[in-house]
């Protein structure tokens, strides 16, 4: 029995020994002819396998295509040039910190000498005019949004005193719509911060204060930019106004708190817009007062209509739609 699985061992392993060596055939092989389709259309066959010729591949170049790019490189980060009446400024949808180093690098690269750059107060000082000893002042705060820059310019004289002549608000507008267009294109590819700039990040102009057991919204803005601002968040809020007095300084809006739960039966809700606390209705429920005294703007509401509810909810929206 051993002798016969011995001989059976040798048989199998003497196979590759008989014949002719075909191990080298490949060298000989060529390409076949083009398929014919049914239709009669030839069908390309591209050789993206090459055999050795003479020891070496047939390199045949093969253009490889790119990858489609499938996701966004990052968010756009909105920039806009703002006006309110003669007010004019860069809006900068982030941080202040963020903000600080592109500005630098924008007035580095102008044909204005920076004179002081303070990071911490958000001050950029240039030479306008050595001729007319004009001062161009730069100066970035946080806005009204949260993480938001605003960029103002201003010009001053030798002794200090703000310039308001007619070719110099042209050059601030012009200066202005420059660095719209540089910061546009930079702000979403910059990643930095400035350290230095970072208390800039913390002076909001919106927050919230209680005074005499009243909430109230306290705005580092003049009259006129926070009433833009309170009728700008009641029409993005769809907060219903029945009346405003700019001279007086009010709103009459009417408001109603939406329920979060409205039980088994709130599919049954006909109101006109479930996403806001809109209430249809020629009676106002509360009297937004907008109150400015030196450079600060306080709003407080108050109930006007004995049904209506506490005004915090009220006052808690239209901060929310300020920041």
């Amino acid at each position: 029995m051993k002798i016969s699985y011995i001989f059976l061992i040798i048989l199998i392993s003497s196979c590759a020994f008989v014949g002719d060596d075909s191990s080298k055939d490949f060298f000989e092989e060529k390409l076949s002819k083009d398929i014919i389709s049914t239709e009669g259309i030839p069908l390309s066959q591209d050789d993206h396998y090459p055999i050795l010729s003479d020891g070496e591949f047939q390199k045949v170049p093969i253009e490889i295509p790119k990858p489609r790019q499938i996701f966004s490189s990052g968010q756009t980060r909105e920039v806009q040039l703002r006006r309110l009446g003669e007010l004019l400024w860069v809006y900068v949808e982030a941080l202040p910190s963020t903000s600080w180093p592109i500005t630098k690098a924008f007035f580095d690269t102008s044909s204005y000498r920076i004179i002081n750059a303070n990071p911490e107060l958000g001050e950029l000082r240039l030479r306008y005019s050595d001729i007319d000893n004009i001062d161009l002042n730069v100066q970035i705060e946080h806005g009204i949004k949260e993480a938001s820059t605003e960029i103002f310019v201003s010009f001053y004289d030798q002794n200090g005193s703000k310039l308001s002549e007619e070719k110099l608000v042209e050059a601030s507008q012009e200066i202005l719509a420059s660095l719209v267009e540089y910061m546009a294109e930079s702000v979403d590819s910059f990643s930095g911060t400035s350290l230095a700039a970072q208390a800039l990040n913390d002076r909001k102009k919106t927050r919230i204060t209680n005074l005499n057991n009243k909430t109230i919204i306290e705005l580092d803005l003049g009259f006129d930019r926070a009433w833009s601002a309170v009728s700008r968040a009641l029409e993005e809020g769809k907060i219903l106004v029945n009346d405003r007095n700019r001279e007086e300084g009010f709103f009459l809006v009417s408001f109603k708190e939406k329920d979060e739960d409205n039980g088994w039966f709130s599919f049954l809700n006909f109101q006109d817009d479930e996403s806001t606390g809109l209430a249809l209705g020629s009676n106002a429920d509360f009297k937004i007062i907008v109150l400015t005294e030196n450079s600060s703007t306080k709003i407080f509401a108050e109930v006007i209509n004995s049904s209506a509810s506490d005004p915090e909810s009220l006052l808690s929206k239209i901060n929310e739609l300020l920041s």
